[in-house]
């Protein structure tokens, strides 16, 4: 295999795993499948991510998401949701 082909296929995955968590997170059922509104979300979160707030966003993020994949791993699914 070419290695243009094995990074094509990296991105690839990558680009799916991403994909995965957007619907693992149920961000398409809520926002009713509308692109425009989740490309949104992500554009806010990034600008978050950019402002003077990013450490305490990234901590607070960071600490919801590993007990979700937490909770995942267990079976079980966050009480918050």
């Amino acid at each position: 295999m070419r290695s243009w082909q094995v990074e094509r296929r990296k991105r690839t995955r990558h680009l799916i795993e991403l994909g995965g968590l957007v619907v693992k997170a149920r961000i398409v059922d809520i926002a009713g499948d509308d692109r425009a509104t989740i490309y949104g979300a992500l554009i806010w979160m990034a600008e978050k991510l950019q402002s003077a707030q990013a450490e305490h966003a990234r901590e607070v993020w960071t600490a919801r998401g590993k007990q979700a994949f937490a909770a995942d791993r267990k079976g079980k699914v966050p009480s918050d949701r």
